[in-house]
């Protein structure tokens, strides 16, 4: 019983921890969504501003229960744990990096090489999660599909701006 209530805590604190970079995040969104972003050119594909919070919170969610699915199988495979954990964690902190980048200093290039890195972090993390957990790996399948879009529209309003 020890183990079940130790693995849901641990759920809660991989979804404070997602959530909790969405929500960093949306500091540096907000004001330059209706500001700066509302103004500046974007690509023909740019989906309405009201679409991104329900993917993001979508996403956020997947990717916490992602990460607590690999952790949830610390005991059997703790290399492969442990390595999976750290390459989740670098894509989580890219992608908190990006937002601030992109949004509230305007540094659309600079954000544009910080999202490929974030491209790059999530395959990595999908292959290291495939090792230990496959489930957990096809949960990361639509952010990665999510992230490859926002990288288009990343070099789309960079190119245009």
């Amino acid at each position: 019983m020890v183990t079940r209530s130790k693995d849901w805590l641990a759920l809660v604190g991989f979804l404070v921890l997602s959530y909790g970079v969405a929500a960093l995040g949306s500091l540096a969104t907000l004001d330059n969504v209706r500001g700066w972003y509302a103004t500046a050119d974007k690509p023909w594909f740019t989906p309405p501003n009201w679409l991104f919070g329900p993917v993001w919170t979508v996403l956020y969610g997947l990717i916490a229960v992602a990460g607590w699915l690999v952790w949830r199988r610390r005991d059997r495979e703790p290399r492969q744990v442990r390595a999976a954990l750290v390459v989740w964690g670098v894509q989580l902190a890219l992608n908190l990096a990006w937002t601030p980048a992109f949004f509230a200093l305007h540094w659309l290039w600079p954000a544009f090489a910080v999202i490929l890195l974030l491209d790059l972090a999530v395959v990595a993390t999908i292959v290291r999660f495939r090792q230990v957990r496959p489930l957990a790996a096809w949960l990361l399948v639509p952010y990665l599909a999510w992230i490859l879009f926002a990288s288009a529209l990343n070099a789309g309003v960079a190119a245009l701006n």
